[in-house]
């Protein structure tokens, strides 16, 4: 088994017969003590699990209302498949995210499937000058961050939405605070 950091996270599995000629990794009794120490293998931890993702969306909604109550202006930057996930699950539409942009021009013209939001050319950021963008890639914010560092000209600032919702300024990067943050699903 390999552990790679693709989609904030990922396995590669190499799998054989019992009995096959390539011995067990120790990297595998590594990994499933782990699952073990965060009790992701018994109901407990997926319980704890779902209540951490609940409070990822209530911490991501709250923030999101009390900035639209503000008149603020939040728009999206990506529209990638996990964007897809997090916006169903959350109920956001364009009360809340006005619009998104990605840089796939096929993506471009389109809108956010199950929610409608629609999906612009990146310049739409510089046209419109919102006060936040919602980073939907939230994996790639380092990279992010320094592409969107345009936007601190006018005081926007970024929002990444997982762990918990966080807002940094433009160019920051990932904030310290994302690095230690307690992981969804996690007890430390």
């Amino acid at each position: 088994v390999q552990e790679l950091a693709t989609h904030g996270g990922s396995l590669r599995v190499f799998a054989q017969h019992e009995g096959g000629r390539h011995p067990v990794a120790d990297r595998v009794a590594a990994l499933l003590m782990r699952e073990e120490e965060k009790e992701l293998t018994s109901p407990q931890g997926y319980r704890r699990f779902a209540e951490d993702v609940k409070e990822s969306k209530r911490a991501l909604l709250t923030l999101l209302v009390s900035l639209q109550r503000e008149g603020r202006q939040v728009v999206g930057y990506g529209a990638p498949g996990k964007a897809t996930t997090l916006l169903n699950f959350c109920g956001i539409r364009t009360d809340l995210l006005e619009y998104t942009v990605d840089r796939n021009p096929y993506k471009q013209g389109t809108y956010t499937p199950g929610t409608r939001i629609p999906v612009h050319p990146v310049e739409r950021i510089a046209e419109t000058r919102p006060d936040y963008v919602l980073v939907l890639p939230w994996n790639l914010i380092d990279e992010i961050s320094s592409q969107l560092s345009y936007v601190a000209e006018w005081g926007a600032k970024l929002i990444v939405p997982i762990p918990l919702a966080t807002v940094i300024d433009p160019g920051e990067g990932a904030p310290a605070r994302l690095a230690t943050a307690r992981v969804v699903g996690t007890s430390a």
